[in-house]
């Protein structure tokens, strides 16, 4: 399968997949609860939280206003609280000795 360079497309087709993208990432992981945001960290050095920290940091970059919690809202699909009340399990020592050291590894970049 030859490689798509995507700096070829234009600004406006560029973000518009990216945005696509984002999207469909926001939705997948919306319809995968079970994958809990301690192993998302572990694994891929991101979660939900993260996700929803980065739109609303893209929000404030361009002058609007959008709440933490709005933020959370738009990434879990409901109130955080009402997420992890329905999602979120305890972390296991595992879980919570690898999260300290994926946390000092990212801490580096």
């Amino acid at each position: 399968m030859p490689e798509i360079d995507i700096a070829k497309f234009d600004e406006t087709t560029r973000t518009e997949l990216e945005a696509a993208v984002f999207r469909r990432l926001v939705s997948h992981l919306r319809n995968r609860p079970d994958v809990q945001n301690i192993d998302l960290m572990n694994l891929a050095g991101f979660c939900r939280n993260c996700l929803s920290n980065w739109l609303k940091d893209a929000a404030e970059e361009r002058g609007l206003t959008m709440s933490k919690d709005e933020s959370r809202e738009a990434v879990y699909g409901m109130p955080y609280e009402t997420w992890k009340a329905q999602h979120q399990a305890e972390a296991s020592p595992a879980q919570a000795a690898a999260f300290a050291e994926a946390q000092a590894k990212d801490a580096s970049h």
